[in-house]
């Protein structure tokens, strides 16, 4: 138990480091909290993949929603910004722990991503000034469609690679 509370703990230190920091030393903040999550609460060895696994699903989603017109960044990079990228490995973190009830059933996840997806997005593009193109609601009400596919498929992700870690 008290490992999950440090984890999610640590998460929010750390995804308010990303979303208030974007692209500066506060990235250092996320990092440790990174580093921290491996030493302290797991390992690289068992959660290295999943990790490297959802920051490229996560960096391919988020990229395409901007590629789409939905996220309007201050940069003009082709890519989400490195904090949200960050961001991305810091959820894989909490999905073998502090999250992890809402893995089984698939419901809980879909229920958490649908209204927990949109709200993350929203506070974090308050804090880090994203602007939404197409509107605040209509924009949030998609974000909260995907996010209910989307976090079961994380959950599969991470039961599916702690799997081929036990193999």
């Amino acid at each position: 138990m008290r490992e999950r509370l440090a984890n999610a703990a640590l998460f929010q230190l750390g995804w308010f480091a990303c979303v208030m920091g974007g692209d500066s030393l506060w990235l250092l903040v996320a990092l440790a909290v990174l580093v921290i999550h491996l030493l302290w609460i797991s390992r690289w060895a068992d959660e290295g993949r999943l990790i490297l696994s959802v920051v490229l699903l996560g960096t391919t989603v988020d990229s395409s929603l901007r590629w789409l017109g939905v996220f309007d960044f201050a940069d003009v990079a082709p890519l989400i910004p490195l904090w949200l990228m960050l961001l991305w490995a810091l959820l894989a973190t909490t999905l073998r722990h502090c999250l992890q009830w809402t893995a089984k059933p698939w419901w809980l996840g879909s229920l958490l991503g649908a209204v927990g997806g949109p709200l993350s997005y929203y506070a974090g593009g308050q804090l880090a000034g994203v602007q939404f193109p197409y509107g605040q609601v209509p924009t949030l009400l998609g974000i909260g469609l995907l996010w209910a596919m989307l976090f079961p498929t994380l959950h599969f992700m991470a039961q599916r690679l702690a799997a081929d870690t036990r193999s």
